[in-house]
């Protein structure tokens, strides 16, 4: 079985996907799509756009997801490859509602603009901060969260692969708790260069917001069940998209405990569709002799197809 994989935020690069809507009117089609949506040149804010202004959240979130949607379009085109499963990582779990058709692509790339505006909003800039630390277990991580808090917010935020769990909350907690991490055997404990505590109770004034946009999106059957962040099981019901999707924005993304689930469902064969690689670099920790592939431009069609 194949499971289809979508990027989120961090993946992104200046360039994307411009190769893609050179070779394939598929593609194409798609960011044009997206500039009709959003009223602006997201295209060329992915083919040429400065790095820096790629980086702001509320453009960065409708430029994977772009991006994304249009290298499935061409691989939907060019190959029969068809999901058992879709998941994404964050944002990326939107372009997997795309994917398994429950989410309109306009309507989407419209509502993670807003996701992205809503989350930088909500905590004021140099407030939060998150941080990834490496090589230690889950339960010790969350004590030590707890240990670091001292009145303010520190919570596990990205649980990405065995040994690999991101953390978020008020900037100078996290700072107490990288230390502690170190202290207590971790092997790294590096502050992330992002501009807001994601996944973390912090992001509570922009759940609400969400929520009242997600009010007016139309939700459509399902193709294939998506396997979603927030409980790390697969779901194909119309009702819980919403509320999933309002309570990913504040809850850590289970990732590892996702990839593992399809694996044991049995997908052994994962494509990554989007930019970067981060997410075949954690499927080959999470579940080691699978088959995974990513494509992203047009020489990863053609390995492919091959």
């Amino acid at each position: 079985m194949i499971a289809f994989l979508f990027p989120g935020q961090g993946s992104q690069f200046s360039g994307m996907g411009k190769a893609l809507a050179d070779d394939f009117t598929a593609a194409r089609r798609v960011f044009e799509e997206a500039c009709d949506a959003l009223g602006y040149d997201i295209a060329g804010l992915c083919f040429s756009g400065a790095e820096d202004e790629l980086k702001l959240t509320a453009n960065t979130q409708p430029a994977i997801l772009t991006m994304s949607i249009a290298a499935l379009r061409v691989i939907e085109q060019e190959t029969d490859y068809k999901p058992a499963y879709a998941a994404g990582h964050s944002l990326g779990e939107y372009s997997a509602l795309v994917c398994a058709g429950a989410l309109g692509f306009a309507d989407a790339v419209r509502t993670v603009r807003q996701r992205g505006t809503f989350m930088q909003e909500a905590v004021p800039v140099g407030v939060g901060a998150m941080a990834a630390v490496m090589g230690i277990e889950r339960a010790d991580l969350e004590q030590i969260c707890r240990d670091a808090a001292e009145g303010e917010v520190v919570e596990p935020a990205n649980f990405n692969s065995p040994g690999q769990i991101v953390i978020a909350g008020h900037a100078p907690a996290v700072e107490r708790a990288m230390e502690l991490a170190r202290q207590r055997g971790a092997k790294r404990a590096l502050p992330l260069p992002v501009s807001a505590p994601f996944h973390s109770s912090l992001m509570a004034p922009a759940a609400r917001r969400l929520a009242e946009v997600l009010g007016e999106v139309t939700v459509h059957p399902f193709q294939c069940p998506v396997v979603g962040n927030v409980k790390a099981e697969p779901y194909r019901e119309q009702s819980v998209v919403r509320p999933l999707l309002v309570e990913q924005v504040c809850a850590p993304v289970c990732w590892d405990q996702s990839v593992a689930r399809m694996a044991d469902l049995g997908v052994g064969h994962f494509v990554e569709i989007g930019p970067g690689k981060v997410l075949s670099g954690l499927v080959k920790r999470i579940v080691k002799g699978s088959k995974i592939q990513n494509v992203g431009d047009v020489a990863d069609l053609a390995k492919l197809q091959s």
